[in-house]
């Protein structure tokens, strides 16, 4: 994106879905209000990590893709239990992808690719798979609905509802929320050491 493509910071918001119509409203008086969330409207679903656009390539994987965002973050998550699980990569609904450690274990890491022999911890994980991942979502499966967006921000403030809000790629404390990493991309704030994934 290039400078003149960028919207004003100013002009792009991030709110939880779980406020009130009212409260959106009062907060964000004459805004755009859109749900970028897995239960969002068309077109702006597409926007949703969980979207099953497929074609998604997995990083650290030449030749392997996912139907989601999601799919390859959470086929990708080792646990106490259980090591990767390509079976998440195929999933077309938005629902059944999420992994949790069962018996009280804990995540240890994603690993750096279905065959790879590192893991990752959180943040890195983040920086290596999830942020490159999604913008290759963004430019690539779901860039009509970018350039709307751009369009509603350059034209007056938007906002963009998620079921967290946190922007910040070190904050390990709060989910990652990718109406966040959406206004970071149309603001040209994306995280600059994330690793690209090509495709």
């Amino acid at each position: 994106m290039t400078a003149s493509q960028a919207v004003p910071p100013g002009n792009v918001h991030v709110a939880s879905a779980r406020l009130a119509a009212a409260t959106l409203a009062r907060r964000f008086p004459d805004a755009t209000i859109v749900n970028v969330t897995s239960r969002g409207e068309q077109p702006w679903v597409r926007l949703s990590p969980f979207y099953p656009h497929g074609g998604i390539p997995v990083p650290f994987t030449p030749g392997v893709t996912s139907m989601s965002v999601e799919g390859v973050w959470q086929a990708l998550k080792v646990l106490d239990d259980a090591d990767v699980d390509p079976a998440k990569l195929a999933v077309a609904a938005m629902r059944g992808i999420k992994r949790a450690p069962h018996r009280g274990g804990t995540v240890r890491g994603h690993r750096r690719g279905l065959h790879g022999t590192e893991l990752l911890a959180y943040e890195q994980a983040r920086r290596e798979i999830y942020l490159p991942t999604y913008l290759f979502q963004l430019e690539h499966r779901a860039a009509d609905e970018v350039a709307r967006l751009r369009d509603l921000a350059l034209a007056g403030p938007v906002v963009l509802l998620d079921y967290t809000v946190n922007g910040d790629v070190t904050d390990l404390s709060v989910p990652l929320s990718h109406a966040a990493l959406i206004a970071a991309h149309l603001t040209g704030t994306w995280p600059q050491d994330a690793v690209p994934t090509a495709g």
